[in-house]
């Protein structure tokens, strides 16, 4: 099923909520120091304000801001302070065993190299051997074999990432759950653009759970801008919202939007990134700057796999919630944004198309 919408159904007109966001960030950062600390709290006040706007007179909006905003922070205190008062319950106990001797680690990690060597081919495992352990220069290497140095140390970078991909699964006793796992993991640890596209490798990301899981072990991923000029930013706990947030911010900004529409930005990401944390085992968000008919803007995809939604319409109501929050949930993403398109199919997952564009 699919739905799509454009903006038009707010209760106030986008510039007012526009308009608040400054409010907002005055009224937090007086009591509130750390910015990223204070963007959170700012967007959740924006948060609150979305879900109760039909109740509050907009003469009186700007005061119900402020107050709400003071609220937010206050709770974010006893927070803190809840969370400081049962810190000693976390302290590690006093009686900690000692740790495996230096000697034994590296017995054990040696045996972890010898198996993941193991599982190359003989070439990858000689070309290896013969460069690591007895420093043979690629030049020496490539006489010997009747080719070039460059042609030697590029076999040597790709046996490089396949040992690195064994010796992660030696360490981690897995098993790939299937024949593509291996390619893929091994495209990633080369950083080889064209054959992760052949493989697909953000789809197969999506579906294997154990090779999402080593990816981001075998290299940092989060928020790496790809060959193709879009942020992808997977998704599976709380922060990688944050992550998803600040990449969405820093998009926008070098698109040329305001520091108030980059938080309008950031706020519908961040409730489409909480809905793949909170209902789907996992998922990406892709964010880029796009042009259409002489116009910049941002366009944000989110997908994951999950139980998808049964009815997208009905979820794109106000007041719509399969969850007792105070977010703004898709509805009010909608409403931030000026394009928004929503897909979804049952037990499979859901695919999230925003879009917002400079005036």
């Amino acid at each position: 099923m699919a739905s799509e919408a454009l903006r038009g159904d707010q209760p106030y007109d986008e510039r007012v909520v526009v308009e608040l966001v400054p409010v907002l960030r005055r009224v937090v950062g007086a009591r509130i120091k750390d910015p990223h600390t204070v963007e959170d709290l700012v967007q959740e006040t924006l948060a609150r304000l979305m879900s109760s706007s039909r109740r509050v007179d907009p003469d009186k909006l700007h005061h119900y801001a402020a107050v709400t905003a003071r609220n937010v922070v206050a709770t974010y205190a006893e927070r803190n302070d809840r969370a400081r008062n049962r810190s000693h319950l976390l302290a590690d106990p006093v009686d900690v065993a000692p740790p495996p001797t230096e000697q034994l680690l590296l017995q054990e990690d040696r045996e972890f190299v010898a198996a993941a060597l193991g599982q190359l081919s003989a070439e990858d495992r000689d070309l290896l051997v013969a460069h690591e352990v007895h420093g043979q220069d690629t030049s020496t290497m490539a006489a010997e074999v009747g080719s070039t140095p460059g042609a030697v140390a590029a076999r040597l970078s790709r046996a490089r990432a396949s040992l690195r991909v064994e010796y992660l699964l030696v360490v981690e006793a897995i098993d790939p759950p299937s024949d593509r796992c291996r390619p893929v993991l091994r495209a990633l640890s080369s950083s080889d653009r064209r054959r992760q596209r052949e493989l697909d490798v953000n789809g197969h990301l999506l579906e294997c759970e154990t090779c999402s899981q080593l990816a981001d072990r075998l290299f940092e991923r989060r928020g790496q801008p790809a060959e193709d000029g879009v942020v992808r930013v997977p998704v599976s706990r709380d922060a990688d919202v944050v992550t998803a947030r600040q990449q969405g911010r820093e998009v926008a900004a070098s698109a040329g939007f305001s520091t108030s529409a980059q938080t309008l930005i950031a706020t519908a990401i961040s409730e489409i990134s909480r809905n793949i944390v909170k209902f789907a085992e996992r998922g990406e968000v892709a964010i880029s700057l796009v042009t259409e008919d002489g116009r910049r803007g941002v366009r944000v995809v989110a997908r994951d796999v999950g139980p998808g939604i049964a009815d997208p319409d009905v979820a794109l109501r106000d007041g719509y919630s399969t969850y007792h929050g105070l977010g703004l949930g898709l509805p009010g993403a909608k409403r931030l944004m000026d394009r928004f398109h929503l897909s979804s199919v049952p037990g499979e997952g859901t695919t999230v198309t925003m879009e917002k564009w400079l005036r």
